[in-house]
């Protein structure tokens, strides 16, 4: 799932208050210095304040953009070693920042920062870049938690929409699987119908199952997938064909329901199926991957399609797996990838 950035907006005002809190007692003494008489409120204190503030803005946005934002844009690194390079330039930023202090300090007031002052900024820094990796974990998790609150809201409705026209359609589920049992039995003696009959039956049962069921293992799916392709070669018979190939320690990998049989669907559902070009789909195993593939031939008149199976196969993922599949078209090939091994 894609990661959208906390606002900058949202950064900027958290570095402005912690700019005001840091520098709040020593403005607070600086005032009582002047109201005893003791401290002109001249150009110069004025000037101090204002580059203060500025340096403490300009590191708590730097420190809060770079770790609620700019560093979950880094793919691809182990998480230990995310975290490491993180600190390490975390640590880089507020000494550089120290240098920079000094040295714009030393040109704008022509004189440089006593040995006490510098030693308090030292720790002053420190303290803050300490406290603002933390805000900036928390902003991040905060901003994770509300993308997957609306991500789940959005599934949700979806799925009510896909039970609402389930249910338009709705016939009693026992009524229909006893009817394909009774079927079974009148049509015993002819082995092809009573075997398709079967399969049509578990695939039946198959769903009713795992209807509320959010992740099966790879070994139920593949079963599942055996009868439904069952049906499919029923009807083309050889001009259909389909090549399973997955390592044994993949099958309890876990995806969700019904997501191998929604991509043979659409495979046969968009593509030329005759003596000619016969379809054949891949299904094999890859890195953590399970990949699915079929030639691109569109069929000449396409049927009615909502569209809605592969971007829901893609929201569940992300929302079940948290983690994204990957569609491609090249060289006359669609394929889709489905990640098993990373997430849940």
């Amino acid at each position: 799932m894609t990661q959208k950035p906390v606002e900058r907006s949202q950064l900027l005002k958290i570095s402005v208050l912690l700019a005001l809190l840091v520098t709040l007692p020593r403005n607070i003494y600086f005032y009582n210095m002047f109201t005893e008489g003791k401290l002109d409120f001249s150009g110069e204190w004025v000037a101090d304040l204002i580059f203060r503030l500025s340096f403490l803005i300009l590191f708590s946005w730097l420190i809060l953009y770079l770790n609620a934002n700019l560093a979950y844009k880094w793919k691809g690194i182990h998480p230990i070693l995310h975290q490491a390079v993180l600190i390490l330039v975390d640590i880089g930023i507020l000494l550089a920042t120290l240098w920079l202090w000094k040295v714009f300090h030393k040109s704008i007031f022509h004189n440089p920062p006593s040995q006490e002052d510098m030693g308090f900024m030292h720790f002053r820094y420190a303290i803050l870049t300490l406290v603002l990796f933390f805000i900036a974990r928390i902003l991040r998790l905060l901003k994770d938690q509300q993308e997957g609150m609306v991500a789940f809201e959005r599934l949700k409705q979806e799925n009510l929409r896909n039970e609402l026209a389930a249910i338009k359609n709705q016939v009693d589920p026992h009524f229909l699987f006893n009817s394909l049992n009774s079927l079974s039995s009148l049509v015993r003696e002819n082995e092809p119908a009573s075997q398709f009959v079967r399969k049509l039956a578990y695939i039946y049962r198959y769903i009713l199952q795992n209807g509320d069921t959010d992740l099966v293992t790879l070994a139920d799916e593949l079963k599942f997938l055996e009868s439904y392709t069952y049906l499919i070669k029923t009807r083309y018979r050889d001009r259909f064909e389909i090549d399973i190939r997955v390592a044994p320690e993949m099958n309890s990998a876990t995806l969700p329901p019904m997501a191998l049989q929604l991509l043979v669907e659409n495979a046969v559902k968009h593509n030329e199926i005759s003596e000619s070009n016969p379809l054949k789909v891949e299904i094999y195993s890859e890195d953590g991957k399970l990949i699915v593939r079929n030639p691109i031939r569109p069929r000449t008149t396409l049927p009615e399609s909502t569209g809605y199976g592969l971007t829901n196969l893609e929201k569940r993922f992300a929302l079940l797996k948290k983690d994204r599949i990957s569609v491609s078209e090249e060289d006359g090939m669609f394929t889709v990838s489905l990640p098993l091994k990373h997430g849940v």
